[in-house]
């Protein structure tokens, strides 16, 4: 059952150790790569991040997680419902074409309108066969395993979700043929197709990328441990902290300066408010220099996961940035364009979109004495818009169980650096 939660913050500080769950970007490839590996890979610290909880219990079970009151006509079929788990949708979507089975995939009613044409047109050009079962271009779909490779080469546009391609290029070693993926433009979330690779190859997968084309020959994979790393995704929420504190000395467990995700990136944009990240015993330590913030452009294409995080703490410290690269935001789990500008609004600021450039406008900002967020069932919105308590004095946030998709500790980690988190 879904409530509230109510955070204030006696003290603008901020101090604390926090151990962060595993990635659920990095846990979810791990998971599919070790299903796809015949017993030769095992993942280590699974993330009990809800999505990473579903996609693992699917994989167990062998695709086996029916749901009674879907109100589809499935006879002998397998009905799969990965509820609001996105990653899953689009990873599961390219490996049931490699099963022998046919299934339904199914989720929420939101993930019913995230749509999921482009990858399935993609893996229909390869040979596989899927229907959709209700609107053209949108889950749920039937897929039919076995897939009959009918080419090796495909073109996608690099604009879209990278999701879409990493579930092509993990299953791509499994293929008859193999794949030779051209990506036709400007590649979106570059670091998360690489983290990808980068998983693959610990994982015994070759590839060759040259210019816009990705090639994996069929192979097999090799015995190896996939271990997962903490989440950077998750890190951003405590550096948006620091950054919004009056001081702030706060100690972030198990993360490393050289990591596969792309949002470790965060070390780099908060140094632009102040924030310095010392990696030492086993982890990063935030430090809070006075500083004034001078950049005005963020480019946000190679980590739109960081978007809702960098833009509220721009329009709390009255910051009147421009930010790019926000294109795949209107597909999540929310329009989280839509969300920001709603939510930023409670509190005067504009955030104004022109073409693929969005501008903060902080004119008529005001700090009211108390704040509800509406979280629109997206785990960041409640997440980017906690830090807040650090300045106004109440801050109601929506539907506080949405965390669990990706950090489910997020409020009992923040009562333990001094929030007060009270169920409304």
């Amino acid at each position: 059952m879904s409530h509230n939660i109510l955070l204030t913050k006696k003290t603008r500080s901020a101090n604390g150790e926090v151990y962060l769950t595993g990635s659920k970007s990095e846990c979810n490839r791990a998971l599919i790569i070790e299903a796809l590996s015949n017993g030769k890979v095992r993942v280590e610290n699974i993330s009990d991040a809800a999505d990473a909880v579903t996609l693992n219990s699917i994989l167990k079970a062998g695709a086996g997680n029916s749901n009674a009151d879907s109100g589809l006509k499935t006879q002998d079929l397998r009905l799969v419902n990965i509820g609001p788990a996105g990653t899953a949708m689009r990873f599961l979507t390219a490996y049931f074409t490699l099963q022998g089975e046919e299934v339904v995939l199914t989720g929420s009613e939101r993930m019913k309108q995230r749509p999921i044409g482009i990858l399935v047109d993609a893996l229909r050009k390869l040979g596989a066969q899927i229907d959709y079962e209700e609107n053209e271009s949108y889950p749920p779909i039937r897929i039919k395993g076995n897939i009959k490779q009918a080419t090796n080469s495909i073109t996608i546009k690099g604009d879209i979700s990278s999701q879409y391609i990493t579930a092509l290029l993990l299953i791509a070693a499994k293929l008859p043929l193999g794949l030779e993926l051209h990506i036709e433009g400007e590649l979106t979330s570059r670091p998360y197709v690489e983290m990808t690779l980068a998983m693959l190859q610990q994982a015994g997968i070759r590839h060759r990328w040259n210019d816009n084309v990705i090639s994996i020959d069929r192979q097999e994979f090799r015995q190896t441990i996939l271990p997962v790393e903490p989440d950077w995704s998750a890190a951003s929420y405590w550096y948006a902290i620091a950054a919004l504190a009056d001081n702030a000395d706060l100690f972030l467990h198990g993360l490393t300066q050289y990591s596969l995700q792309g949002d470790s990136v965060i070390t780099e944009l908060m140094a632009n408010f102040g924030i310095t990240s010392q990696f030492r015993d086993g982890g990063v330590h935030l430090v809070k220099e006075a500083k004034p913030v001078t950049r005005k452009i963020f480019d946000l294409k190679e980590c739109p996961d960081l978007a809702q995080t960098i833009i509220v703490i721009c329009a709390a410290l009255n910051h009147e940035a421009t930010f790019t690269g926000l294109e795949t935001l209107k597909i999540k789990e929310t329009d989280r364009i839509k969300a920001l500008q709603n939510e930023l609004g409670k509190m005067g600021v504009k955030l104004i979109e022109k073409g693929q450039t969005y501008k903060l406008d902080c004119s008529e900002k005001f700090i009211p004495e108390r704040i509800f967020i509406n979280t629109y069932d997206d785990h960041r919105m409640a997440m980017a818009f906690a830090p807040l308590a650090l300045l106004i004095s109440e801050v109601e946030i929506e539907d506080a169980k949405v965390v669990e998709k990706s950090y489910p500790a997020f409020w009992t980690d923040l009562e333990k650096v001094g929030f007060e988190v009270e169920d409304k």
